[in-house]
C-alpha cells in the first residue's frame, strides 16, 4: 500500500514542503529512502525501525521504499522522522491514511519512541499554514513557537504513540510549561554608571542607540571601550511582535533558541578569528551568519582591526543594503540583515598612537594598521566616538548618565521616529533614503553651507553627508526638536569627523 505524509526541510532561512510518500509491497525485507536526502535522513531508517517497535507497532517485514518529493531539492537533519515513521505505519495499515494529508510532521525519533524537538519549528508551522495544512504535530519542547502562528492548530507529541493518537482523531498530549530565559537581577544588570569618565562616549552611544546607527568606539587599551559596548543592550527598548517573531524564527532555525518568543534585541560579538562566510554566512550549508543572527539587533565587532580585511570588506552590503545575498554554485539566497554595527579598536598596533611618548609603533607601522580598515568600510560607520587615556583625560563637564535614564531617551527618541515615518515603511533614522532625509532632516539656508563648507573640504563624502543629517536627526529626536537646528549639526559633523580624518591619512 501507498501513504503519504507532509514535512518540511530547511535551507537556509527558507522552508520547502517535503511529501513523504512510503510504499510498502511484498518482497525481501529493504528500507530504501530516495529524494536527494543527505546522511542524516538517511540514517532515519533505523531510528524509525526502532521507534516503531519500541512503541509497540509492527514493523513490516516487507520491501519499504520511502520517497521525499520533490526529488530535486535537498533534505537536510533528523525532522523528517516523524513524518517517516507515521507514513511507514499508515501504508502498513496501522494508522488510517487518509488523516495524514491533513496534517505536518515535524520531529526527530529518539529509539524509544520519544519525539525530541526540531530546530525552525516556528518557520515550520508559517509554512504549513501557507499551505493550507491545518494542524501541525510537533515536539514538546517546541509547540510554544509554533503557537506564535495564528489560526494554526498545534498538537503535541512527545512520543510516536502520540502522534498515532493525533491521527486516529484524539488529543495530543499537554502543553509543556513555557521557558522562561533567565534575566540578572537588576542589581546585576550591567549599567553605563560603571563607565567612569568617558561621559562624551557614552552620549555618542546614546545617539548611535537612538537612531539604530553604526558606531566605532576607538581609544587606547583599558579605556573602556569594550565596557562600554557590552552595556548598549541595557538602553536598547525591547523587540516589538512582529520584530520579535522574526528574530524568533532566524534563531529557531539557527539552533540558538529553544522555545518561547524572543523579547530581547540580539547582541552578536563574534570573536576576530571568524572568516568571511562566518560573519556573512553560506558555508555548510548554506548555514545563515552573524549578520543574520544579529538582525534587528547589535552586531558587536571587538579589535577591529584584528578582523580579516575580506570578513570585514563582505560587511559592505549589508551595511548597506539590510540584507545579505549569498550566492553558490548550486543556490542563490537573500537573508535579512539589518542591524546595528557596534565595532572598537585600538588607534595602532601597540594602542597608544597619540598619548604622549607611550606610542613606540615606527610610521610604516602606523600605516600598516591603518590600511586593515578600509575606506569604504568607515564611510559606513556614521559615529566614531574617541576614549581618551587616564594621561590626557581632563575633568569631564557632563553628568554621569545610568543605562535607566538613558533607555528612557533612547524610547522616547524611537517613539518620535516611529511616528514621523511611520507611512514610509521604516522607524529608525539610520534606514532612511535620500528621498526621506531631503523631507524630514530640512536644514536652514546657514546650516545647508556649512554641510556644504564640510563636503567642500573634504571632511565628507556624499554618503558621508546622507549619514550626517540622519545622525543630527537623532540628536534632534533626543533633544525633542522638530527641526535640525545649527547645534544638531555641528555635533553630528563633529561624531563624523574621525572618520574623515582615518579615510584622508589612507
Amino acid at each position: 500500500m501507498l501513504a503519504r505524509a507532509h514535512t518540511f526541510t530547511i535551507d537556509g532561512l527558507q522552508t520547502r514542503h517535503v511529501s513523504v510518500e512510503v510504499d510498502v509491497r511484498r518482497g525481501l525485507p529493504a528500507f530504501t529512502i530516495v529524494g536527494l536526502a543527505d546522511a542524516a535522513v538517511r540514517e532515519a531508517r533505523e531510528r524509525v525501525r526502532a521507534a516503531i517497535l519500541n512503541s509497540g507497532y509492527e514493523f513490516p517485514a516487507s520491501r519499504i521504499t520511502a520517497n521525499l518529493a520533490p526529488g530535486d531539492v535537498p533534505k537536510a537533519g533528523a525532522a523528517l522522522d516523524l513524518a517517516l515513521a507515521c507514513a511507514v505505519l499508515a501504508a502498513s495499515g496501522q494508522l488510517p491514511r487518509e488523516t495524514l494529508d491533513r496534517h505536518a510532521l515535524i520531529g526527530e525519533l529518539a529509539l524509544d519512541g520519544s519525539v525530541r524537538p526540531a530546530r525552525g519549528t516556528l518557520a515550520v508551522a508559517q509554512a504549513s499554514l501557507r499551505d493550507g495544512l491545518r494542524t501541525l504535530i510537533v515536539g514538546g519542547a517546541r509547540a510554544h513557537e509554533a503557537r506564535l502562528v495564528g489560526g494554526l492548530r498545534v498538537a503535541v507529541a512527545e512520543s510516536l504513540r502520540s502522534a498515532a493518537c493525533v491521527l486516529d482523531g484524539g488529543e495530543g498530549d499537554p502543553l509543556p510549561a513555557a521557558t522562561r530565559s533567565l534575566r540578572p537581577r537588576a542589581a546585576d544588570r550591567p549599567d553605563l554608571l560603571d563607565v567612569l569618565g568617558q561621559q562624551h562616549a557614552v552620549q555618542a552611544l546614546v545617539t548611535a542607540a537612538a537612531g539604530g546607527h553604526n558606531c566605532l568606539l576607538s581609544g587606547p587599551p583599558g579605556v573602556g571601550k569594550t565596557m562600554l559596548a557590552q552595556r548598549v543592550g541595557s538602553i536598547l527598548p525591547p523587540l516589538d511582535r512582529n520584530e520579535a517573531i522574526e528574530v524568533t524564527r532566524i534563531h529557531s532555525i539557527a539552533g540558538t533558541i529553544a522555545g518561547g518568543l524572543q523579547r530581547e534585541r540580539p547582541l552578536r560579538a563574534p570573536h576576530h578569528t571568524i572568516t568571511a562566510a562566518g560573519l556573512v554566512g553560506g558555508a555548510n550549508g548554506a548555514r545563515v551568519g552573524e549578520v543574520v543572527l544579529a538582525h534587528n539587533g547589535v552586531l558587536f565587532l571587538d579589535e577591529l582591526s584584528e578582523f580579516a580585511r575580506t570578513a570585514l570588506e563582505a560587511l559592505r552590503q549589508p551595511l548597506e543594503d539590510g540584507r545579505v545575498a549569498i550566492v553558490r554554485a548550486s543556490h542563490a539566497t537573500v537573508h535579512p540583515a539589518r542591524f546595528m554595527l557596534l565595532a572598537a579598536t585600538n588607534p595602532c598596533a601597540c594602542g597608544y598612537a597619540g598619548v604622549d611618548e607611550l606610542c613606540r609603533c615606527s610610521e610604516a607601522e602606523l600605516a600598516r594598521h591603518r590600511r586593515r580598515l578600509s575606506g569604504p568600510l568607515l564611510d559606513r560607520i556614521d559615529i566614531h566616538a574617541r576614549l581618551a587615556h587616564a594621561s590626557e583625560r581632563s575633568a569631564d563637564t557632563l553628568p554621569p548618565l545610568g543605562s535607566d535614564q538613558a533607555r528612557e531617551r533612547v524610547l522616547a527618541a524611537r517613539e518620535r521616529q516611529a511616528r514621523r515615518l511611520r507611512a514610509d515603511g521604516v522607524s529608525l533614522n539610520a534606514h532612511m533614503t535620500p528621498r526621506l532625509l531631503r523631507e524630514h532632516a530640512r536644514l536652514g539656508d546657514r546650516d545647508e553651507r556649512l554641510l556644504k563648507d564640510a563636503c567642500a573640504r573634504g571632511m565628507l563624502s556624499a554618503r558621508g553627508e546622507s549619514r550626517v543629517l540622519g545622525v543630527a536627526r537623532t540628536i534632534a529626536d533626543l533633544a525633542g526638536r522638530e527641526r535640525i537646528g545649527r547645534g544638531e549639526l555641528s555635533e553630528a559633523i563633529g561624531l563624523r569627523v574621525d572618520v574623515a580624518s582615518t579615510q584622508r591619512s589612507r
